[in-house]
């Protein structure tokens, strides 16, 4: 009796039709990092102030002293939502009388901007703020546009792997390309926010969907050693390419519609893969396609040269190699016992407070000192070094100290913000790039050291229900960055402490590194205030683990 790895094992792990769908599969990838990311620009905020009308008949002293001041960044500012009550200074304006000097500006009334604002043109051409001026009272729809569009992420997350049981890989893979594409094309036709914000949310299920089950083909066609490479630096690098090619766009491309038209384009690049990218053979055996799957193998095989068997896959012995139905665990499974339950909610905790950081912190680089498209590419660039320590770090060193480490990093030098004269922005960009690497690589260590937490009965479970954690971080996160609009410093003080904080408490779940993955509940590590209770045997026996695994975020 054989099962697939072993009747597939002739092909070799890197020919030719292994280097294929490695690079096609991660290349698909690209259009996520541009697109997930995109709100950066597209709802980038410009100065702004209340629109003065012309037919005012106001003098151009009175005209300049409109707008009460107000302190920001601990400098005084023209108002970016009130002005002085015009019909009152049309009057001193008429008598001839001078601001400041005759009359005491402090002490008029004010209005808000009943005519509309004016934004500064320095930066964004267009935006959908300037468009239909979310700004002021209307505020808070813009980071309420970025959190649907990680609902739609949730969303997403948990419909595209059923669907893709049911009905392929590959035709889910694609059918989520022409969602995310589609409604991406269908979003520069908005006539109103609240279109722009559902097509938002639709776009976020299909990019998930895409990202997802792009992640499970490859896993599921390419061999375990190329496996591991495709899953750490495969998908994770293309991702941060496709992010570095936002504000390449974004420079060039400055008014919204435009910009979401050419970030649409490179989709269509995607449908020629459809003759290319074959199916998950592994699906079609559990399905009982046994032909289709056998011509898939052997057509590789001719790709790489090699000679196939005349029989593959034998139904019998396939049929004979399912695994015997299991016991169905339920949520509350998660918290059976004070351990479980105790690693349960603190591997949530460490999830959401990671994720509001990661998102946290690439949301926010308008807002960083400099120009808002050199640190965006800066944001994208820091992942990638970000990734490849953390593959490193998970080959060589232990879970625990690899992650509290990246944390404690990434937290503490976003705290250090704060303490950095306001004259030496680069050392304030460098500190944040630095936080980002920190918490990137520790984000990118989360999904093995879930995996290797939780019995085998219900790690899918706990996976899962992590991941539904870092979904909830991401909408919340964009709160986090339009906080900065009381206080600049307020958003990296909250993610820098509850980086921190998290990181602490990292040290205190167990260490899984060197040990075998645990098949039962009685053989799950002991958190550490739990170690004096019996500990279970022959659990150090074997230092197989699977060491650098990295899902996508």
């Amino acid at each position: 009796m054989r099962d697939y790895d072993a009747a597939t094992a002739f092909l070799g792990e890197w020919g030719r039709f292994q280097r294929l769908v490695f690079f096609l599969l991660s290349a698909s990838i690209i259009p996520n990092g541009f697109n997930g990311m995109s709100v950066v620009f597209l709802a980038g905020t410009p100065e702004h102030r209340c629109v003065v009308p012309r037919g005012a008949n106001l003098s151009g002293e009175w005209r300049n002293a409109s707008f009460p001041l107000e302190l920001r960044d601990g400098r005084e500012v023209p108002s970016r939502c009130r002005r002085y009550r015009l019909a009152a200074l049309a009057n001193f304006s008429a008598l001839g009388l001078r601001p400041g000097s005759d009359v005491e500006l402090e002490a008029l009334e004010q209005e808000p901007c009943l005519d509309g604002w004016e934004y500064s043109r320095d930066v964004y051409r267009s935006t959908i703020i300037t468009e239909w001026n979310l700004v002021c009272e209307d505020d808070w729809k813009a980071p309420l546009t970025t959190s649907l569009f990680f609902v739609g992420v949730l969303i997403g997350s948990f419909i595209s792997g059923q669907l893709s049981d049911r009905f392929g890989r590959k035709n889910i893979l694609f059918l989520t390309m022409a969602v995310q594409t589609g409604f991406s094309f269908l979003q520069i036709f908005s006539t109103s926010w609240e279109m722009f914000t559902v097509l938002f949310l639709i776009v976020g299920m299909g990019q998930i969907s895409n990202y997802v089950v792009a992640f499970i083909l490859g896993t599921e066609i390419l061999g375990k050693s190329v496996r591991i490479l495709f899953s750490t630096l495969g998908v994770c690098i293309f991702f941060a390419i496709g992010y570095m090619l936002l504000p390449l766009f974004a420079y060039f491309i400055r008014d919204w519609r435009m910009l979401l038209l050419a970030l649409t384009v490179p989709g269509l690049f995607c449908i020629p893969l459809w003759w290319i990218i074959p199916e998950s053979p592994r699906w079609l055996i559990s399905q009982g396609r046994y032909k289709e799957a056998e011509a898939i193998i052997q057509k590789a095989a001719k790709m790489n040269g090699i000679p196939a068997p005349a029989v593959l896959f034998d139904t019998a012995e396939m049929q004979d190699s399912k695994p015997q139905q299991q016991q169905k665990a339920i949520l509350l499974d998660l918290f059976r016992t004070r351990n479980i339950a105790t690693i349960t909610i603190m591997s949530l905790l460490l999830w959401f407070f990671t994720s509001i950081g990661y998102f946290g912190l690439s949301l926010s680089t308008p807002d960083w000192h400099g120009n808002a498209y050199v640190n965006c590419f800066l944001s994208a660039v820091i992942e990638v070094p970000a990734y490849v320590i953390a593959w490193l770090l998970l080959r060589s060193l232990p879970r625990r100290y690899s992650l509290s480490g990246t944390l404690f990093l990434g937290g503490s030098v976003v705290l250090f913000i704060q303490l950095v004269p306001a004259e030496l922005n680069v050392l304030s960009v460098g500190l944040v790039m630095l936080g980002k690497f920190g918490i990137t690589a520790a984000f990118s260590m989360l999904y093995v050291y879930n995996v290797e937490l939780y019995p085998t009965l219900v790690r899918n479970m706990a996976v899962g229900a992590t991941s539904t954690a870092s979904r909830l971080g991401s909408i919340i996160a964009p709160y986090f960055v339009y906080l900065g609009a009381y206080d600049r410093f307020l958003p990296y003080i909250l993610m820098g402490s509850l980086t921190v904080l998290i990181g602490i408490l990292t040290l205190f779940l167990p260490e899984s590194f060197g040990n075998p993955l645990p098949e039962r509940f009685e053989q799950m590590l002991k958190v550490k205030c739990f170690r004096n209770e019996q500990q279970t045997t022959g659990i150090r026996s074997s230092k197989e683990s699977p060491k650098s695994l990295i899902t996508p975020l």
